[in-house]
């Protein structure tokens, strides 16, 4: 029995939970939203080039600096930002075929690797010569060496990024590979490469999957599967770097000796999924490829809707002061990284 002028707590605590879990699920639909209308703009005859990924992040950059940042649904929309993000690159790991890369690709896992070195390293070089940002320019470099924006995101929680540097990296890599694209298509009549060449030429010069597919694809089949093949190498290559990045979180970087890295167990996930899907769907389990169509739509659209959570902590007076440099650092390092990458093709 409750002594009188008391209260239950935990009746008290309910009215809070619900109201607690009512703001999460606001959140969270916030996110799909936005992600909905950059799915929609992104049909938009010239935006299409660009893709749903970088319209939903411009929606939700437009809407912080119009209306601010949404604090009475925070909740829900950190949830899309951090655990979203992570279930996507899980996901994500169902498009890289190990056997594929292991069997058939050595040759250009050594490509892809130079590829990485080169332009991590370079973008540090230029930003250092710039002043540029050094976290901003690390994230950056890491997506042109690896796989756009889905590296940036599968490496932000190892560097402690801010999450405003995740969304500005992840929105400048989308935008720039997306030109880089365009221009591969409008040169390739004018170079003197086979269409094979050019395949491979696209799969370790460009930044992202579709970025490869959007500038291979129109020298035919043979050059949109070699120029996969050989972007699925520097996917691959993720991992190892992941582990890299730990340790050099932990043994050179100016963090605090208590400060621990914690392990990206999304990368077990990750791992899991790629041998699952190399290994086990087609040989062991047959699964529609309707189905299969399903997943990848799902695991873009979950993407999506957790850079739209990123994109919302982006603030622009930052972006004009903090962004400029990196974002020149890594247009020159995605230039000379297709020149050396079609010189020694």
């Amino acid at each position: 029995m409750i002594p009188r002028g008391k209260s239950n707590p935990s009746l008290a605590s309910k009215p809070n939970t619900l109201s607690s879990f009512k703001t999460w699920i606001q959140g969270i639909g916030f996110t799909f939203i936005i992600a909905l209308l950059g799915y929609e703009l992104a049909k938009v005859p010239g935006l299409n080039r660009i893709g749903q990924l970088a319209c939903a992040i411009i929606i939700a950059v437009i809407y912080r600096q119009i209306w601010g940042y949404p604090e009475k649904i925070r909740s829900g929309i950190q949830f899309s930002s951090k655990r979203l993000l992570r279930l996507a690159i899980i996901l994500f790991g169902l498009k890289l075929n190990m056997d594929v890369v292991i069997h058939q690709g050595l040759e250009l896992l050594v490509h892809s690797a130079i590829t990485i070195t080169f332009s991590i390293v370079l973008t540090l070089l230029i930003a250092k010569w710039l002043n540029a940002d050094f976290s901003l320019s690390l994230l950056l470099g890491i997506g042109t060496g690896i796989c756009g924006a889905a590296a940036i995101a599968a490496v932000s929680p190892i560097l402690k990024a801010k999450e405003e540097d995740t969304a500005i990296g992840a929105g400048i890599i989308a935008l720039v590979g997306t030109l880089f694209a365009i221009f591969y298509t409008v040169l390739r009549p004018f170079i003197h490469l086979t269409n094979i060449q050019y395949g491979i030429w696209s799969g370790l010069g460009l930044h992202e999957i579709a970025h490869v597919a959007l500038a291979a694809a129109p020298a035919g089949q043979d050059a949109l599967a070699v120029g996969l093949l050989a972007k699925l190498g520097r996917v691959l290559l993720l991992v190892p770097l992941s582990f890299i990045l730990m340790y050099w979180m932990k043994r050179t970087r100016k963090i605090g000796a208590d400060t621990k890295v914690e392990f990206p167990l999304f990368l077990i996930g990750f791992i899991g999924m790629s041998l699952f899907g190399s290994y086990v769907i087609g040989e062991h389990v047959t699964i529609p490829k309707s189905i299969m169509n399903i997943v990848s739509n799902v695991t873009t659209y979950t993407l999506t809707m957790a850079m739209v959570g990123l994109g919302l902590n982006v603030n622009i007076k930052d972006l004009r002061t903090k962004a400029l440099g990196p974002l020149i650092a890594m247009f020159i390092t995605s230039i000379l990284l297709s020149l050396l990458t079609f010189l020694t093709i």
